[in-house]
């Protein structure tokens, strides 16, 4: 299921996870992100800052038992990382 879901965000939704990194991440200089993985508290990203690759954890809102949570909690963080940066979300999302 963390595979499914990683590869998901990184094929298809390679600049929501960017969004999502710089704005609650910790990491706004970062140029490309990536998820690495998941569990019931956080979503683990690499993002690359400065030409180097560093470890990003970014807790959920709430603790997630299911995976149906999983893509409504990263569209919350999502439309959240767009409103911190200004950034106009996608129609879709």
């Amino acid at each position: 299921m963390v595979r499914a879901v990683t590869a998901h965000m990184n094929d298809d939704h390679a600049e929501d996870t960017l969004l999502i990194c710089r704005a609650l991440g910790g990491v706004p200089g970062a140029s490309a992100a990536r998820m690495t993985g998941l569990d019931g508290v956080a979503g683990e990203y690499a993002a690359e800052v400065g030409g180097e690759e560093v470890a990003v954890r970014i807790p959920w809102s709430q603790p997630l038992t299911e995976r149906a949570e999983i893509r409504r909690e990263v569209v919350r963080m999502y439309r959240e990382a767009c409103e911190r940066l200004g950034v106009e979300p996608h129609a879709e999302h």
